[in-house]
């Protein structure tokens, strides 16, 4: 059994996940600050939350393809984005996006504003009210929306096999490898990456309900 599919997948996932993680806190912090055009913002960055992952993919291929403006652009370096092991990476960055960015939007917008307005009397810049006080107090939530960014990313099937393909060795993901298992009629291979998938979604799951319930921190300190 080729196991190629398990480590695109976590390589796309991971890498994915950290991005993700970096652009759904800023962004948060940017659509909280605004004072206009808020819900239109809001909307475009929930939006592939939304869209059907095909339709995602699709929209990708248009931005991102050898005729667009990007793509002729990418030309010039000698680089491809379409079917590239990079196209995997930024389809699981589009999908698990708007869960990491609406998870750290909805802790920021639950905290005590009287922490923020001290913060402010203490003489803190605005940097420094992120950093030292909003972070750490949307900490949890943050973990738990990057636990789910990483489980949307690692299973994304729509947009991958629209813009990244089904290239064996090289993007060819675990949900991918499914799809292409059942159209060759190979219902064995297909239950073994299905096993798989679900293994690694359960365990991820069981990993954000410890989490949640505070039972992870607890571990530290010698047990739940």
């Amino acid at each position: 059994m080729d196991f190629s599919p398990l480590f695109i997948s976590i390589k796309a996932a991971f890498l994915a996940t950290i991005i993700t993680f970096i652009l759904g806190i800023y962004s948060a912090y940017f659509t909280l600050k605004l004072k206009r055009y808020k819900v239109i913002v809001d909307g475009i960055l929930t939006l592939p939350l939304v869209l059907p992952p095909t339709v995602v993919g699709f929209l990708l291929l248009v931005l991102l393809g050898k005729n667009s403006v990007i793509g002729r652009f990418l030309s010039i370096f000698d680089i491809t984005i379409v079917f590239s092991s990079a196209a995997t990476v930024i389809a699981a960055i589009i999908v698990s996006f708007p869960l990491m960015y609406r998870t750290a939007r909805g802790a920021f917008e639950q905290l005590d504003i009287n922490l923020i307005y001290v913060a402010r009397t203490l003489g803190l810049t605005e940097h420094e009210i992120f950093w030292k006080i909003m972070i750490p107090n949307s900490f949890s939530s943050i973990i738990s929306g990057t636990i789910l960014a990483f489980a949307r990313a690692l299973g994304e099937f729509g947009a991958t096999i629209m813009i990244a393909g089904n290239i064996p060795g090289k993007t060819q993901t675990m949900a991918v490898a499914v799809y292409s298992a059942v159209q060759a009629g190979n219902r064995a291979l297909a239950y073994k990456w299905v096993f798989i998938i679900v293994i690694i979604s359960f365990v991820t799951m069981i990993l954000l309900n410890l989490f949640e319930s505070g039972k992870i921190k607890k571990l530290g300190k010698g047990g739940f």
